[in-house]
């Protein structure tokens, strides 16, 4: 194994030979973050990292008094590659601060080896059990869970997960575990959290090219994340009990799957018109906001890699956030800026559901004429799925759950964004439910 390179951060000037307002020097065994007065310093920590991972640097220290718990995160975050190899040492950490570190690479660590996994690998059934017993092993005594998978789903009017997941020869499954550290069994539920996990996602009839495909079993990032999320929180002390509910299929083309013009129903009633078969994340995330209402949850989150509208308006730094209730939408985005992530309103109004409309259905799985707002009304799909006119859901379109191609930020593959914003609103919520 190669020394470590000791990593320090400093608010000196590099030496004028590295460059003007070089942020990375370097001298024998040791690498120096240059700090000015107007930088973002847990940004500039996080390209350091990355710098030296792509130079190929896999073993450092680091050093000093002036990294901060955030710092020193942001660092690992652009160190981290998903070959792996990397060595790490956080240096001299008070024992709450290491407690915490551990419980972020727990959660985040998981999330991206779920998201880089191959679809081979991460099929649906496979997700949804290593979900639960990941969740479980955190707290043995408090977790429960169950999955259902193929035609059981049919039998109890999982229609969409059902209908989505049948072109493929592995079943698609429902996970639904239950968080409850009250050890009461009629404890109310204070937040149930949906996740879409379609673990490869070829477009269906609706096929997508080969570049678009690529990139697909990051599809499942919402049940990853919203995972991830969950076992932050708990590592943290959550103390509220939380339902989770993971929609898990594989949408392929074969001569059983689902087609233009179906028609389906959904268990409250809802029939929905077919019309683009790429749009399926929303008909699986329609069955677990309808399992998720029937809780009787004070709050429900749903997470998705659920719109490419959602990219093209934010591009992969921030997470699309949508609700009907203002207040609620705040909360996350504050979460979000207290865990130095990136979150960011989209309109959502009760216009939008109108402009999915069906000759032959109550509403079409998409939208339906120019200028209209994708994101928009993927996310007004979902809302016919809560209760209370959406009053108590909010919505999340993780345009920043995977990175394509590497950045001055993050390598290639998945981030592990978004977990803490909804581990920190979990808690806060909680205590107000």
């Amino acid at each position: 194994m190669s020394a470590a390179m000791k990593v320090i951060l400093c608010h000196e000037p590099a030496p004028a030979q590295w460059g003007e307002q070089a942020g990375l020097s370097f001298q024998h065994d040791e690498a120096r973050v240059h700090l000015s007065d107007t930088d973002d310093t847990v940004r500039r920590a996080q390209q350091a990292g990355r710098r030296l991972d792509a130079m190929g640097i896999k073993n450092v220290s680091l050093e000093g008094d002036a990294w901060a718990l955030e710092t020193r995160w942001a660092f690992a975050q652009g160190f981290y590659n998903a070959k792996g190899g990397q060595q790490l040492d956080w240096g001299t950490l008070s024992e709450d601060e290491q407690a915490e570190l551990n419980a972020r690479n727990t959660a985040c660590g998981w999330v991206r080896e779920m998201i880089n996994g191959t679809p081979e690998d991460v099929y649906p059934a496979a997700l949804a059990t290593e979900a639960g017993k990941f969740i479980q092993g955190l707290a043995p005594d408090q977790v429960s869970y169950r999955t259902y998978s193929g035609e059981q789903l049919k039998d109890l009017g999982y229609v969409g997960i059902y209908e989505v997941g049948r072109g493929s020869v592995r079943s698609p499954t429902l996970l639904e575990l239950d968080f409850n550290p009250t050890g009461d069994p009629d404890a109310p539920v204070a937040v149930a959290l949906v996740g879409k996990g379609i673990t490869f996602d070829s477009g269906g009839y609706s096929i997508k090219s080969s570049d678009g495909m690529a990139v697909m079993k990051s599809d499942m990032g919402g049940a990853a994340t919203v995972t991830g999320a969950l076992a932050l929180a708990i590592q943290r002390g959550l103390d509220k009990r939380v339902k989770l509910f993971l929609c898990c299929a594989e949408n392929l083309v074969s001569g059983n799957a689902y087609k233009l013009g179906d028609i389906l129903t959904y268990k409250n009633g809802v029939t929905v018109e077919i019309l683009n078969t790429d749009a399926e994340g929303r008909l699986v995330l329609a069955d677990g906001l309808l399992a998720a209402s029937d809780t009787g949850a004070a709050y429900i989150l749903d997470a998705a890699t659920l719109t490419g509208a959602a990219k093209m308006a934010l591009g992969r730094d921030y997470h699309a956030v949508f609700s009907f209730n203002d207040e609620l939408a705040g909360e996350v985005l504050r979460a979000a800026r207290e865990e130095y992530e990136k979150a960011w309103p989209l309109p959502l109004e009760p216009f939008h559901v109108g402009q999915l409309s069906s000759a032959f259905a109550d509403m079409a799985n998409v939208h339906s004429g120019e200028g209209m707002a994708g994101a928009s009304t993927a996310a007004a799909f979902l809302s016919r799925f809560v209760p209370d006119g959406g009053s108590s859901w909010v919505h999340m379109d993780l345009s920043a759950s995977y990175q394509k191609n590497g950045s001055d930020l993050w390598a290639p593959g998945g981030k592990g964004h978004g977990v803490r914003t909804i581990a920190a609103w979990l808690a806060r919520v909680g205590d107000q439910a």
